[in-house]
């Protein structure tokens, strides 16, 4: 807080600054601080309370990752939870999906501390209803933020209820193991053996949990947990951390995958024998195949940054793709309003109507490994099915006005008879060859957002110099 700066602007400040689209999140010690926690349990045993007209019946379950600030962060929350007469259940050491795992066992609400793949001096809390149901802007977080905004202390001064209350411990780890392989018929599976980098995130948790009573050959790297994140940034999504697991894969012999995950283990990436990435489109594709083999005719979600391939393919396996925006709230919403059996994203999220609709970089690696081990194919050739086309991956650019700019753009291409145009997540534009890209504004920084996909390398290459050119120009 600068000199100048009252507690309430400071207060305020703070609010708005964590307070995110999908979760809070912030600077550990300047944004996040544990009376600032404190007060966003009681904030959240307040919404609760209002919307059952009392106490929930199984009280909240509160899960936490590895970094240094979350024991101390959780405990802070349970205290404001409690405070609020609202019993708090503690499962410790968790990856969200394992929460929400918890979530939906326990039929309670849960909070998760972890700040994902963000570096270490971040963390944050990702809430959810009983039954692993989402908590974002506007399904909650924005009472919790009117709230917080009214001042500090037991949630903008709340009284503290006559019986708080009460906190339990309860280890999940082995049931959410066991109800994860229960979801993946791996009886037929040949023995596999994988790389997995864990990048001192919550993988190397649950990943032994997971796959050791499986046929399964790990061969660890980083599963030290450590918040600090000492070999590479746990965030996948990035091509530099995916370096040290593709030489690994590559220098081992009759490696049959590699699996990384992010920080909290929500997301999974993977790379073929040969150490080559494989695309979150072509996973998704290939899920949805083996779920709608499940369930035949079912819906799935992709949003619209994946493949074309993949609406293509759903739709050859007798499914029916639904489009959405990106974003967990978004498919989640739509899996429920749909009643979609999966959904899949660009960012290697993976929603499963029968994990509570939640996503699982687990339980989307464990439907890669039984598709692979049910047949002698490597990997790369499994996959290539389901890839037909180029993309750019995301391309960001900064940009003082992004809605200036998409609005350039669209005027750019908007006359043009061989396109069509629409404006669900930013501003899509799909040529009548097929070819598309999306620009869309990041929801945190001034950043425009560009995903280009062609029907080949040199055709994407030309697209997306053509679009940067407007963005940038």
């Amino acid at each position: 807080m600068s000199s100048t700066e009252t507690a309430d602007a400071a207060r305020a400040r703070v609010v708005s600054e964590t307070i995110k689209a999908y979760d809070i999140r912030g600077l550990v010690g300047e944004q996040l601080d544990a009376a600032f926690v404190r007060d966003v349990g009681a904030a959240f045993a307040q919404l609760l309370i209002g919307e059952q007209g009392g106490v929930p019946a199984n009280g909240v379950v509160v899960g936490h990752d590895m970094r240094e600030s979350s024991p101390e962060l959780s405990d802070a929350f349970a205290e404001g939870v409690t405070s609020q007469g609202v019993d708090v259940v503690k499962i410790g050491l968790a990856s969200t999906d394992e929460l929400y795992y918890a979530s939906g066992a326990l039929d309670a609400p849960g909070a998760m501390f972890t700040a994902s793949h963000n570096p270490a001096r971040y963390n944050g809390i990702k809430l959810c209803r009983a039954g692993a149901s989402p908590v974002g802007q506007d399904t909650g977080l924005d009472e919790i933020a009117a709230l917080l905004d009214q001042g500090p202390g037991a949630a903008a001064g709340a009284e503290p209820a006559a019986q708080p209350g009460t906190i339990t411990e309860r280890d999940v780890l082995a049931d959410y193991a066991e109800y994860l392989r229960g979801l993946v018929d791996l009886s037929g599976v040949r023995p596999m053996s994988v790389v997995v980098d864990a990048a001192n995130g919550m993988a190397g948790h649950t990943v032994p949990a997971v796959l050791d009573p499986l046929p399964i050959e790990v061969y660890p790297l980083y599963f030290e947990l450590d918040g600090s994140f000492p070999n590479h940034e746990a965030n996948p999504l990035d091509p530099d951390n995916l370096v040290d697991l593709q030489r690994e894969v590559s220098t081992l012999n009759r490696v049959d995958a590699g699996l990384a995950f992010d920080g909290d283990a929500d997301r999974v990436f993977l790379v073929d024998e040969k150490g080559q990435a494989v695309s979150p489109s072509a996973i998704t594709a290939l899920v949805a195949t083996r779920e709608l083999a499940k369930e035949p005719r079912g819906t799935v979600i992709h949003n619209l940054i994946t493949s074309r391939a993949v609406p293509e393919i759903i739709s050859e396996a007798g499914g029916t793709p639904v489009r959405s925006r990106v974003g967990h709230s978004f498919i989640k919403a739509t899996m429920a309003q749909t009643g979609a059996i999966f959904g899949g994203e660009h960012s290697a999220h993976y929603y499963f109507r029968d994990f509570f609709r939640a996503d699982s970089g687990m339980l989307a690696a464990l439907h890669v490994l039984a598709a692979l081990g049910e047949q002698d194919k490597p990997l790369s050739e499994l996959m290539a099915q389901y890839s037909r086309y180029a993309a750019s991956g995301e391309v960001n650019s900064t940009v003082d006005d992004p809605q200036a700019k998409i609005a350039e753009v669209e005027q750019t291409y908007g006359d043009r008879e061989d396109v069509t145009t629409d404006t669900l997540d930013g501003l899509t534009v799909t040529f009548a060859n097929g070819d598309w890209f999306n620009l869309r504004p990041s929801n945190t920084e001034p950043l425009l957002r560009l995903n280009v996909e062609a029907s080949d390398a040199d055709a994407v290459a030309a697209l997306r110099d053509e679009v940067l050119a407007v963005v940038r120009g």
